[in-house]
């Protein structure tokens, strides 16, 4: 979000440092043509007056990119876009670009390459930052390009491009990527190095140097030798075109990064999927062989990346402002996630007074201006929020009347900036690919800034409304409308020309960036992550409401991936990212540097503790994963402000809530008659929020529902089960500790449950104690007794060998465990596995052991598969297969971690996996 409010001067030094549709014709016309979409409409032209995408002094820009990639849609809002975006004339290469591990900066003479690893605490230590600084310039001899064009990209690559008429250079660089693929003509390789380097290893065509403290690893084609005179490294390249660059991380891994050197990544690629609360994705490299066969490559996991993967990784890592990375030797691996919660709202309880909250939405309906005058993008937005929240809250107590109203406002401010030609419109530009809304606000037209924010509260508002009336949201209604501006925001689509892939969203970072041009010498930047969910949020809404599951996946992808983001890198709820001289609990801004505890307009504390926090939604609930650090969180606030929050109280008891629902409720209780609702927020909304949670308890992330709009809330023993049904019948959710809801169609249920393996609503207790775990839906391993049989679905092999190496497993692991090793014995189990009638299948089991918790597994077992036969019936598949492989040694548990897991590891078919009885079982070593 942006602020025209003042900006206080720690945060001026930080940022001063730092076709679905058919789209229409060109928009140069004097005249504006009028696009119809279903219902709605929207411009060719912007409206007069008004502005596109500029510099800084106000000069208009086109995409700068090569004339190879003029006809695709420019990826603004990414780690990397200051390369096509010229926000500074006097720039026209690139402003410091943060990979992670490496950082990059365009120039002249080719790319600048950095590697930092010590943290400065900057801006009164509100900030703290890795900041790029050079190690050495990749480039040709000679080189000096009078600017640098995006020639290519993919997920999260990019390839720059320098020419200087006699010279051409191209690289390749990512996230997570320790190399720099470099290809050139016109000149001899050269690196030119930020002090003269010492040489560690020289093998001719492969140079080991260390520079500032950091080593590297150069790769010049066979045949020809590195020659270093001072601080300029060169190499001739035989009549070949190609040199890479690695960063290493100790001189011993140098003859390991050789093996990949010329294995260049040419396309990076994220896919994903969700089935029954759970969510998995898959982020793989393509490369091409520049001279040998080998196609495998390394590459760096993120915290969030890592903690969620069972792939194996190297004793390899990396520092970066995310925490430690972690690498792995293969062009792809996996993660698997149980599934964010979503709902329309919460769910009826009898903590709320029926009398108290019919009169606090006649508060809001009744108001002689429902909007409160809005009239850009951002506040229209905030205000559709506002009221687009209350409309289930007023069904669940029988007010239709205010729910209609509710409605019908929704839909008259919503069909007015869906239609072209009024006050309000959206415009289309052809250049950059992108819909803009005006009046537009902080940036978002001469920027591309914050378009997820802005748009993000229309289809939330637009999903409510589909709920109640899905003739509306029809593609030749309005919904037409609503899915142009999905297109602008998330498009899920490689191919449209008419719109980016996934625009502001970072697949492998893990979050969105707010700035369309990255102009910063921190990077991009993102202010409110809880802006960026309320829209995946959204999507699963709408996705849900229309029928359209290939969005509400997309939403539940983007909600779950970024929620464990927000958790690691803004609230540093491991307390494992932040550096331990940065003395705060949570940031206001992740930049691709680091982090600031500070907002963009102000430095009051509630604003920067709520600002990733706001909209407190049915789409929030996955903030109560980490109860924890939402109290640190409280406490720095506190402690800050000098006392509680006073201007956004209603934000931040709802952010309470999340951990501690009595504290917050306590505090609305003293405090909720003189205050002014948080401008996204109506007292309505807040108090039946405080008290829902207060009657129902937290949310608990640890259960899901087998389906998107569900959520799992625990108050002392007791669970509260709720989904919402947006289908046209009746249906059964079923969540993954066995209970199961019936709920009607179009509707909201809760309640305790039932068909549990319990015959309480007792959650199943912490697995600290026994050593025989059972198997159960949604990937838990507990020492809970007396489930109930379930079975989950092994995916197929897809005729290929997986043989010793996991494939789409399935997942079960038990944290916090604690146990001492029983000396001289041996991990045992018994798994119940059934193929049907298929043939030639085998599963396969690995265990592995995290004896401290620190998401470092220190013992894997991988076992021989089992061969199971092709008649009806479960089979047992156990240890007694023999052990395959295994790495590492036992040691005493303390929290430590315990993960199963069971794949296809041949065959062309799925089979069946038992789960809740004592028949599927793993027996660890210890007492």
């Amino acid at each position: 979000m942006r602020s025209p409010r003042t900006r206080p001067a720690a945060v001026l030094l930080l940022a001063s440092a730092l076709a679905a549709f058919g789209l229409g014709p060109a928009a140069s016309p004097a005249a504006a043509a009028t696009v119809p979409v279903g219902s709605g409409s929207y411009s060719d032209t912007r409206p007069p007056g008004t502005s596109g995408p500029t510099t800084n002094t106000g000069t208009p820009v086109t995409p700068k990119v090569t004339a190879a990639a003029r006809n695709r849609p420019v990826p603004t809002n990414d780690w990397w876009s200051s390369l096509a975006f010229q926000r500074y004339g006097d720039n026209p290469w690139s402003t410091p670009m943060y990979g992670h591990p490496l950082t990059y900066q365009a120039t002249a003479n080719g790319l600048d390459v950095g590697y930092p690893t010590s943290p400065a605490i900057v801006g009164d230590g509100r900030q703290y930052e890795y900041a790029h600084k050079r190690d050495l310039t990749i480039g040709l001899s000679g080189l000096n390009s009078p600017d640098t064009k995006a020639d290519d990209w993919s997920d999260w690559t990019v390839t720059p491009l320098w020419s200087d008429g006699s010279r051409t250079l191209r690289t390749t660089i990512g996230h997570g990527s320790p190399f720099v693929y470099a290809k050139g003509t016109g000149g001899n390789a050269q690196v030119t190095t930020a002090g003269a380097p010492t040489v560690f290893a020289d093998q001719g065509n492969v140079l080991g140097i260390t520079v500032g403290g950091h080593h590297y690893a150069l790769f010049a084609p066979s045949g020809s030798d590195w020659n270093v005179s001072g601080s300029t490294v060169t190499a001739g390249l035989g009549g070949k075109d190609y040199f890479s660059v690695a960063v290493l991380p100790s001189t011993g891994a140098l003859s390991t990064y050789a093996k990949y050197a010329f294995s260049f990544v040419t396309d990076s690629k994220a896919t994903w999927s969700y089935s029954g609360g759970t969510v998995r994705a898959s982020y793989t490299l393509t490369t091409e062989a520049q001279e040998g066969s080998e196609r495998g490559t390394l590459q760096a996991l993120y915290r969030h990346q890592w903690l969620n993967t069972s792939d194996a990784l190297t004793s390899y890592t990396y520092v970066s402002p995310r925490g430690t990375m972690k690498v792995r030797e293969a062009a792809s691996f996996s993660t698997s996630q149980k599934a964010s919660a979503v709902l329309p709202a919460l769910p009826k309880s009898d903590g709320v007074d029926t009398a108290r909250l019919r009169g606090y939405l006649n508060d809001v309906v009744n108001a002689s201006d429902p909007f409160s005058g809005a009239s850009d993008t951002y506040w229209t937005g905030k205000a559709l929020g506002r009221l687009a929240q209350l409309v289930p809250v007023a069904e669940q107590i029988g007010e239709t009347g205010t729910r209609d109203r509710l409605i019908g406002l929704l839909k008259g401010k919503l069909q007015e900036w869906f239609t072209a030609g009024g006050a309000n419109e959206f415009s289309y530009d052809k250049d950059w690919k992108t819909l803009t809304g005006y009046p537009a606000s902080y940036g978002s037209d001469t920027e591309l800034n914050d378009h997820h924010f802005h748009y993000g509260y229309y289809v939330y508002a637009a999903a409510i409304v589909a709920q109640y009336d899905p003739s509306w949201a029809a593609d030749s209604a309005w919904g037409g409308m609503v899915k142009t501006l999905v297109r602008d925001t998330a498009n899920p689509s490689r191919t449209d020309s008419s719109f980016p892939f996934l625009r502001g969203f970072d697949v492998y970072a893990g979050h969105s960036w707010a700035s369309g041009h990255q102009g910063f010498a921190a990077g991009n930047n993102q202010e409110s992550s809880s802006e960026s969910t309320n829209l995946s949020a959204a999507l699963v809404l709408w996705g849900s409401a229309t029928g359209d599951t290939s969005l509400r996946d997309l939403g539940t992808f983007l909600l779950t991936t970024e929620s464990e983001s927000i958790a690691q890198y803004w609230f540093d709820a491991d307390e494992q990212v932040f550096p331990s001289s940065f003395g705060h609990d949570t940031v206001g801004m992740v930049w691709g540097s680091g982090g600031a505890y500070a907002t963009w307009w102000t430095a009051n504390p509630e604003e920067i503790h709520g600002i990733n926090v706001l909209p407190v939604t049915g789409g929030s609930l996955h903030l109560g994963g980490e109860k924890a650090a939402i109290r640190r969180n409280i406490a720095e606030m506190e402690r800050e402000n000098g006392g509680p929050a006073v201007e956004w109280r209603d934000i931040l008891w709802e952010f309470q809530s999340f951990a501690d629902p009595a504290s917050a409720k306590s505090k609305w209780d003293s405090g909720n008659g003189g205050y002014t609702p948080e401008q996204g927020e109506s007292k309505a909304h807040t108090y039946h929020w405080i008290n829902t949670l207060d009657t129902i308890g937290a949310p608990d992330a640890s259960v899901t529902g087998d389906i998107p709009a569900s959520a799992v809330f625990t108050k002392g023993s007791t669970r509260t089960y709720v989904a919402h049904n947006h289908g046209s019948s009746a249906r059964t959710v079923t969540f993954s500790d066995g209970k199961t809801l019936s709920v009607p169609a179009r509707s909201t249920a809760s309640g305790t449950g039932s068909g549990s393996q319990d015959p309480d609503p007792e959650p199943d207790p912490e697995p600290t104690t026994g050593n025989t775990f059972q198997l159960r839906g949604g990937g838990v391993l507990t020492t809970a007794t007396g489930g109930t049989a379930g079975s989950d679905t092994i995916a197929s092999a897809g005729g290929t060998n997986h043989d010793g190496t996991p494939y789409q497993p399935l997942v079960y692991e038990a944290r916090g465990v604690n146990g001492t090793l029983t000396s001289g014995a041996g991990t045992t189990f018994k798994l119940q596995v059934d193929a049907g009638t298929s043939v030639g299948l085998g599963q396969q089991a690995r265990i592995s052991y995290d004896l401290t918790g620190d998401g470092t597994f220190d013992r894997t077992e991988t076992y021989n598969y089992f061969a199971t036969d092709p008649v009806t019936g479960w089979e047992e598949y156990s240890q007694a297969r023999g052990l395959r492989s295994s790495t590492g040694t036992l040691g005493n548990l303390k929290n430590g971690t315990v993960r199963l897991e069971v794949w296809s590891a041949i065959g062309n078919g799925s089979s069946k996996l038992q789960t809740g009885t004592d028949k599927s079982v793993v027996v660890i070593p210890f007492s």
